[in-house]
């Protein structure tokens, strides 16, 4: 038995040490050809590196498994202690009939059709927040059922007055705390994400303990809202709070690109582990959970670490239900340029209430969406790129490793950024878009298991 175990932690070791000197090989060889590469070329070589490596990955990952296999073997032979029971039919027959019963109770989305759904309106400076208005107002079925809530911090008076002109069609509050927060010198030139997040946590604090509303839209001053922004989120509460592993309803796709988004298909709606906010529903209960340990600044990114997220998901849809105009920000624009002006708004109405939306409940989509992700055949980001085997419909590029995720993410035009591991719009790892007018999934192995938050 000793003699075994020695072969199989040598075979490990010899395992370990192949995989370290082919990828040391595969990274540092020259690239094919002579001479200087242009930009193109290298982004091709650096693709054909990282499709290189995914392949090599995955046939070590055979060989791995083969040891483990092995070991458990062998194992099972040198100690022959009591097993547990086989499963009889029996044993199978209850657990089915278990699994359809708790199904079944799942089955049937709360009809609340009298709930009242405050918007937040998150204000500082910019008298703009007229055009986010203007389109609330216009798309509002119900100011009862819909009420207002412009809250404004940083005391600017134009903005005020602009907010104050629409009169009792909104209620106009204002944070009251307009001192600096000290900081490191360090985070000095962050005091305006501190000030934002001291900013949610009052207004919320208004909405959910002033107010005694249950339930919040929060939208930001920069936001304009697609026609079927109020039944977006009437038909996707009742989901909210029945399924305790969402935690969230966005109205934003990160990867929303008027190119890379199915605008014939604007009713679907998917599960994401990735914090979208940007137009976002949340619920008291979540907020009274979240609002003990509210950070300082940074907010979104904090939403976003598994401390807070907990395994839950946020319902986003396929087109977005809203889109921003304010390149001016604390943010100075990052991503605006590059992905956020070019995210395409709905403009069609969706009637979301008469959709039978029970499909979005973990145990049914994690099944149907693990079936259509893993039974797409696989290709390579060249294949895609080159417009080659179209005849094969949607289709899967699989990654393993951080770094070939934003290789190909790039490659692939969407966002490549991973925030606690988790990609923007990605569920259990995988990333959904169209490419060049099929659906494509950047996806992990499908043994994948859990994000890591080193990926970030």
């Amino acid at each position: 038995m000793l003699r075994r175990k020695s072969v199989i932690a040598w075979g490990v070791v010899l395992f370990i040490a192949w995989n370290a000197i082919l990828l040391f090989f595969l990274w540092s060889r020259p690239p094919s050809g002579t001479g200087t590469l242009n930009a193109d070329e290298l982004t091709l070589e650096v693709i054909k590196l990282a499709q290189d490596v995914e392949l090599e990955l995955e046939k070590q990952k055979t060989v791995l498994k083969q040891i483990e296999r092995h070991r458990g073997s062998w194992e099972h032979k040198g100690n022959k202690k009591e097993q547990s029971p086989v499963p009889t039919s029996e044993h199978v027959q209850v657990a089915e009939e278990a699994g359809l019963q708790k199904t079944a109770s799942l089955s049937v989305i709360p009809d609340v059709k009298d709930i009242v759904i405050p918007i937040l309106v998150i204000a500082c400076d910019r008298v703009t927040v007229r055009r986010c208005l203007d389109k609330l107002l216009q798309y509002r079925p119900s100011k009862e059922l819909f009420p207002i809530i412009v809250s404004q911090d940083c005391g600017h008076e134009d903005t005020a007055r602009a907010i104050s002109s629409y009169g009792d069609k909104v209620m106009h509050i204002r944070q009251p705390d307009l001192t600096d927060i000290p900081v490191t010198t360090e985070h000095r030139k962050f005091q305006g994400y501190y000030k934002i997040a001291r900013h949610y946590r009052w207004a919320l604090n208004q909405i959910f303990h002033t107010f005694k509303y249950q339930v919040a839209v929060i939208v930001e001053d920069d936001l304009e809202v697609a026609p079927d922004f109020f039944e977006y989120f009437r038909a996707t509460f009742p989901l909210l709070i029945e399924d305790k592993s969402l935690w969230c309803v966005s109205a934003w796709n990160d990867n929303g690109k008027e190119q890379m988004v199915d605008a014939k298909h604007s009713e679907l709606l998917y599960r994401t582990d990735f914090f979208p906010g940007l137009g976002w529903m949340l619920l008291k209960e979540v907020w009274e959970e979240l609002e003990p340990k509210w950070p300082r600044a940074f907010w979104d990114d904090w939403m976003r670490h598994p401390d807070q997220r907990k395994d839950r998901a946020c319902i986003r849809p396929e087109v977005s239900r809203t889109m921003t105009f304010g390149r001016k920000g604390v943010s100075l624009g990052q991503f605006f340029d590059q992905y956020l002006k070019f995210i395409k708004l709905s403009d069609q109405f969706v009637p979301f209430t008469k959709l039978d939306l029970s499909y979005l409940k973990k145990e049914d989509y994690d099944r149907m969406f693990h079936e259509t992700v893993y039974n797409a055949p696989e290709l390579r980001v060249e294949e895609l790129q080159g417009n080659k085997r179209m005849e094969l419909g949607t289709v899967r590029v699989q990654y393993s490793s951080r770094d070939t995720f934003k290789v190909f993410a790039k490659a692939l035009s969407i966002m490549d950024d991973l925030k606690s591991g988790v990609p923007r719009a990605g569920y259990h790892g995988v990333v959904s878009f169209l490419f060049r007018g099929r659906r494509v999934y950047l996806a992990p192995p499908a043994d994948w298991t859990k994000y890591d938050p080193s990926w970030s």
